[in-house]
Protein backbone atom coordinates (compact mmCIF):
# COMPACT_ATOMS: atom_id res chain seq x y z
CA UNK A 1 0.00 0.00 0.00
CA UNK A 2 2.91 2.47 -0.32
CA UNK A 3 1.55 4.24 -3.36
CA UNK A 4 -1.76 4.57 -1.41
CA UNK A 5 -0.75 5.33 1.97
CA UNK A 6 -4.09 5.07 2.88
CA UNK A 7 -5.82 7.30 0.34
CA UNK A 8 -9.05 6.57 -0.63
CA UNK A 9 -9.76 9.16 -2.94
CA UNK A 10 -7.77 9.50 -6.56
CA UNK A 11 -8.56 12.38 -8.57
CA UNK A 12 -7.50 13.43 -12.08
CA UNK A 13 -7.25 16.29 -13.79
CA UNK A 14 -8.92 17.23 -16.60
CA UNK A 15 -8.79 20.70 -18.05
CA UNK A 16 -12.34 20.61 -19.94
CA UNK A 17 -14.45 19.60 -17.57
CA UNK A 18 -13.06 21.74 -15.05
CA UNK A 19 -12.27 24.70 -17.26
CA UNK A 20 -8.62 25.63 -15.06
CA UNK A 21 -5.06 25.13 -16.16
CA UNK A 22 -3.67 22.07 -14.21
CA UNK A 23 -1.80 24.07 -11.58
CA UNK A 24 -5.24 25.52 -10.57
CA UNK A 25 -6.42 22.06 -10.24
CA UNK A 26 -3.97 20.88 -8.10
CA UNK A 27 -4.39 23.70 -5.79
CA UNK A 28 -8.29 23.26 -5.90
CA UNK A 29 -8.43 19.71 -4.98
CA UNK A 30 -5.37 20.06 -2.19
CA UNK A 31 -7.94 22.61 -0.73
CA UNK A 32 -10.88 19.67 -0.50
CA UNK A 33 -8.03 17.71 1.11
CA UNK A 34 -6.62 15.28 -1.64
CA UNK A 35 -3.01 14.38 -1.19
CA UNK A 36 -2.40 12.20 -4.49
CA UNK A 37 -3.31 13.86 -7.55
CA UNK A 38 -2.77 12.06 -11.30
CA UNK A 39 -2.61 14.79 -14.40
CA UNK A 40 -4.09 14.12 -17.14
CA UNK A 41 -4.11 15.90 -20.78
CA UNK A 42 -5.09 14.05 -24.22
CA UNK A 43 -4.82 17.28 -25.97
CA UNK A 44 -1.90 18.92 -25.93
CA UNK A 45 1.27 18.72 -27.78
CA UNK A 46 4.09 16.97 -26.12
CA UNK A 47 5.83 20.49 -25.48
CA UNK A 48 2.42 22.14 -24.13
CA UNK A 49 2.03 19.06 -21.76
CA UNK A 50 5.39 19.78 -20.66
CA UNK A 51 4.96 23.17 -19.20
CA UNK A 52 1.40 22.43 -17.52
CA UNK A 53 3.21 19.80 -15.69
CA UNK A 54 5.63 21.58 -14.68
CA UNK A 55 3.39 24.55 -13.24
CA UNK A 56 1.57 22.11 -11.89
CA UNK A 57 4.35 20.09 -10.19
CA UNK A 58 5.66 23.28 -8.66
CA UNK A 59 2.43 23.99 -7.38
CA UNK A 60 2.21 20.21 -6.11
CA UNK A 61 5.70 20.87 -4.31
CA UNK A 62 4.80 23.55 -2.89
CA UNK A 63 1.32 22.37 -0.77
CA UNK A 64 3.22 18.72 -0.07
CA UNK A 65 0.73 16.98 -3.12
CA UNK A 66 1.88 14.09 -4.49
CA UNK A 67 1.52 14.39 -8.81
CA UNK A 68 1.29 11.25 -11.31
CA UNK A 69 1.71 11.85 -14.79
CA UNK A 70 -0.55 10.10 -17.11
CA UNK A 71 1.10 8.33 -20.37
CA UNK A 72 4.56 10.55 -20.38
CA UNK A 73 7.03 8.90 -19.01
CA UNK A 74 9.59 11.02 -20.49
CA UNK A 75 7.86 14.05 -19.03
CA UNK A 76 7.39 12.24 -15.52
CA UNK A 77 11.33 11.64 -15.87
CA UNK A 78 12.48 14.79 -16.92
CA UNK A 79 10.44 16.82 -14.36
CA UNK A 80 11.33 14.38 -11.55
CA UNK A 81 7.52 13.82 -10.79
CA UNK A 82 6.20 11.44 -8.13
CA UNK A 83 5.29 8.93 -10.75
CA UNK A 84 3.14 8.08 -13.49
CA UNK A 85 0.23 6.29 -14.67
CA UNK A 86 0.19 4.16 -17.44
CA UNK A 87 -2.35 2.74 -20.21
CA UNK A 88 -2.32 -0.74 -21.99
CA UNK A 89 -0.74 0.56 -25.33
CA UNK A 90 2.14 3.17 -23.16
CA UNK A 91 5.54 2.46 -22.76
CA UNK A 92 5.37 -1.08 -20.45
CA UNK A 93 6.00 -0.87 -17.15
CA UNK A 94 9.36 -3.23 -17.14
CA UNK A 95 10.91 -0.03 -19.18
CA UNK A 96 9.08 2.69 -16.81
CA UNK A 97 10.67 1.39 -13.97
CA UNK A 98 13.96 1.40 -15.80
CA UNK A 99 13.70 4.88 -16.41
CA UNK A 100 12.21 6.26 -13.25
CA UNK A 101 14.05 4.08 -10.67
CA UNK A 102 12.36 2.04 -7.53
CA UNK A 103 11.02 5.14 -5.68
CA UNK A 104 9.03 5.99 -8.52
CA UNK A 105 5.23 5.23 -8.17
CA UNK A 106 3.87 3.44 -11.44
CA UNK A 107 0.00 2.78 -12.09
CA UNK A 108 -1.12 0.50 -14.52
CA UNK A 109 -4.45 0.57 -16.05
CA UNK A 110 -6.83 -2.48 -16.50
CA UNK A 111 -9.81 -3.49 -18.41
CA UNK A 112 -10.59 -7.41 -17.24
CA UNK A 113 -9.22 -9.41 -14.45
CA UNK A 114 -6.88 -11.54 -17.34
CA UNK A 115 -4.92 -8.09 -17.96
CA UNK A 116 -5.14 -7.23 -13.74
CA UNK A 117 -3.42 -10.43 -13.05
CA UNK A 118 -0.67 -10.02 -15.60
CA UNK A 119 -0.17 -6.35 -14.33
CA UNK A 120 0.34 -7.53 -10.98
CA UNK A 121 3.14 -9.39 -12.22
CA UNK A 122 4.79 -6.44 -13.41
CA UNK A 123 6.46 -3.98 -10.95
CA UNK A 124 3.92 -1.71 -10.24
CA UNK A 125 2.88 0.17 -7.21
CA UNK A 126 -0.83 -0.25 -7.98
CA UNK A 127 -2.97 -1.65 -10.48
CA UNK A 128 -6.46 0.52 -11.79
CA UNK A 129 -9.73 -1.70 -13.38
CA UNK A 130 -12.05 0.03 -15.69
CA UNK A 131 -14.62 1.47 -16.17
CA UNK A 132 -16.06 -0.26 -13.31
CA UNK A 133 -19.66 1.68 -14.68
CA UNK A 134 -20.55 3.56 -17.94
CA UNK A 135 -18.72 6.35 -18.16
CA UNK A 136 -18.78 9.81 -20.43
CA UNK A 137 -15.35 10.70 -19.21
CA UNK A 138 -13.10 9.20 -21.11
CA UNK A 139 -14.20 7.11 -24.77
CA UNK A 140 -13.77 3.12 -24.30
CA UNK A 141 -14.70 -0.27 -26.34
CA UNK A 142 -13.90 -1.58 -22.79
CA UNK A 143 -17.31 -2.62 -21.48
CA UNK A 144 -18.09 -1.57 -18.33
CA UNK A 145 -16.49 -4.14 -15.29
CA UNK A 146 -18.94 -4.09 -12.74
CA UNK A 147 -18.95 -4.96 -9.00
CA UNK A 148 -19.19 -8.88 -9.37
CA UNK A 149 -16.00 -9.02 -11.32
CA UNK A 150 -14.34 -5.67 -8.81
CA UNK A 151 -14.57 -8.34 -6.58
CA UNK A 152 -13.00 -11.18 -8.41
CA UNK A 153 -10.17 -8.88 -9.32
CA UNK A 154 -9.80 -7.95 -5.74
CA UNK A 155 -9.69 -11.50 -4.84
CA UNK A 156 -7.07 -12.34 -7.83
CA UNK A 157 -4.66 -9.57 -6.92
CA UNK A 158 -4.73 -10.08 -2.92
CA UNK A 159 -2.48 -7.84 -1.56
CA UNK A 160 -1.53 -5.47 -4.58
CA UNK A 161 -3.32 -2.17 -3.99
CA UNK A 162 -6.47 -1.88 -6.00
CA UNK A 163 -7.58 1.36 -7.89
CA UNK A 164 -11.01 1.66 -9.13
CA UNK A 165 -12.02 4.21 -12.14
CA UNK A 166 -15.08 4.86 -14.03
CA UNK A 167 -18.54 6.36 -13.62
CA UNK A 168 -17.44 6.51 -9.71
CA UNK A 169 -19.68 9.39 -7.46
CA UNK A 170 -20.49 9.99 -4.02
CA UNK A 171 -23.64 8.11 -4.60
CA UNK A 172 -21.60 4.58 -5.25
CA UNK A 173 -18.30 4.96 -3.86
CA UNK A 174 -19.34 2.85 -1.00
CA UNK A 175 -20.10 0.12 -2.88
CA UNK A 176 -16.91 0.04 -4.79
CA UNK A 177 -15.22 0.42 -1.67
CA UNK A 178 -16.99 -2.42 -0.15
CA UNK A 179 -16.44 -4.64 -3.67
CA UNK A 180 -12.62 -4.67 -3.05
CA UNK A 181 -11.00 -1.45 -3.96
CA UNK A 182 -8.40 0.09 -1.83
CA UNK A 183 -9.11 3.51 -3.41
CA UNK A 184 -11.20 5.37 -6.36
CA UNK A 185 -10.42 7.45 -9.21
CA UNK A 186 -12.50 10.28 -9.89
CA UNK A 187 -12.89 12.93 -12.25
CA UNK A 188 -16.30 13.99 -13.65
CA UNK A 189 -18.21 13.99 -10.13
CA UNK A 190 -15.58 16.46 -9.28
CA UNK A 191 -15.49 18.94 -12.06
CA UNK A 192 -19.19 18.91 -12.31
CA UNK A 193 -19.50 21.84 -10.90
CA UNK A 194 -16.65 24.03 -10.24
CA UNK A 195 -17.57 25.98 -8.00
CA UNK A 196 -17.99 23.25 -5.60
CA UNK A 197 -15.06 20.95 -6.89
CA UNK A 198 -12.75 21.07 -3.10
CA UNK A 199 -16.37 20.41 -1.63
CA UNK A 200 -17.04 17.69 -3.54
CA UNK A 201 -13.83 16.14 -2.40
CA UNK A 202 -14.33 16.83 1.00
CA UNK A 203 -17.49 14.94 0.67
CA UNK A 204 -15.85 11.83 -1.53
CA UNK A 205 -13.31 11.81 1.64
CA UNK A 206 -16.01 11.61 4.02
CA UNK A 207 -17.65 9.08 2.29
CA UNK A 208 -14.54 6.69 1.93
Amino acid sequence: MRALEGRRVYPITDRHLSGHAHAEQIAILSEGGATLIQLREKSYSPAEFYEETEAALRVAREIGVALIVNDRVDIALALNADGVHLGQDDLPPVAARRLLGPSAIIGFSTHNLQQAQLAAQMPVDYVAIGPIFTTTTKSSSNPAVGLKNLSLVRQALRDMPLVAIGGITRENIDLVINAGADAVAIISDIWTSINQSSHRIQQLLKYS
